[in-house]
């Protein structure tokens, strides 16, 4: 089991606070079995999707090729939340948000880095990048997903299950409060690293990474619906790295309203 230097004895394990914590998602779907996707980076990735099942996509990039695991989740109408991990890379995922209509297409990569990788930092690293569904000679429709402070100042509270609510204060454009209001974690809280996109109207991806344990999560927040569908990427207390759906019902309480000149980040 990896060591975590800085976690306090009474610090509950990912495993620990996980269990349960996909009661209020939202089902996943088989509606893209057999479909094909094509998707373009800004970054320069070109990756095609064969969804051959429900649960099993073969993917392409560049020179590599493989099946793995996906999962998708229609998470608002036209737009899907799939989640996909790597056999041959057990420490990495990624998450793709795609609006089949607008063909709008944000990617989040996420890996477990080693302890002496990045002292000090989140274990978890994320990397987001738009992009688009369809060939780069394509104009997609929508607007492009990019970083928002749309929630800063934002208290809202997510009903996971009857035993997991979590409320969350969205503190600047970099940093996220949360504490645990019923659930195995009651009573602890922290301020970790956060990470949030604007995708389409009242349409977001949200990701933290934290600091104490090797956990991070990406949720696609439906304001319309008031529902968050994700994913939790961590170290177990036994030292396994897995892939955790997660969701939940949220609800708005409060808004800072901050001074002009007196902003967060």
């Amino acid at each position: 089991m990896e060591a975590e230097a800085n976690r306090p004895a009474d610090w509950k394990h990912f495993d620990d606070f996980s269990a349960g914590i996909a009661t209020n998602r939202l089902p996943v779907t088989d509606a893209l079995s057999g479909q094909v996707f094509d998707i373009v980076l800004k970054s320069g990735r070109n990756i095609r999707l064969l969804f051959a099942s429900p649960d099993k996509v073969e993917w392409s990039e560049g020179s590599e090729a493989s099946a793995d695991w996906y999962e998708a989740l229609s998470v608002a109408p036209d737009v899907f939340f799939i989640n996909m991990t790597f056999s041959a890379r057990p420490r990495e995922d990624e998450a793709f948000v795609v609006n089949v209509k607008t063909r709008r297409v944000l990617s989040v990569r996420e890996r477990v880095r080693d302890a002496a990788e990045a002292p000090g930092e989140p274990r978890v690293a994320q990397v987001y990048t738009p992009g688009i569904l369809g060939t780069s000679a394509d104009t997609p429709g929508g607007v492009e997903p990019a970083p928002t402070r749309d929630l800063i100042g934002l208290t809202s509270h997510y009903e996971y299950s009857p035993n997991h609510l979590y409320e969350h204060i969205y503190l600047s454009s970099e940093r996220y409060a949360w504490q645990n209001l019923v659930g195995v974690q009651r009573g602890q809280g922290d301020v970790d690293l956060a990470t949030t996109y604007k995708f389409d109207t009242d349409q977001y991806v949200f990701g933290f990474r934290e600091f104490i344990i090797p956990v991070a999560s990406i949720f696609f927040y439906n304001l319309d619906a008031m529902r968050s569908t994700g994913k939790f990427l961590g170290v177990t207390s036994q030292g396994a790295v897995e892939n955790k759906p997660a969701g939940a019902f949220i609800q708005m309480k409060s808004r800072t309203i901050y001074d002009a000149g007196k902003q967060p980040v």
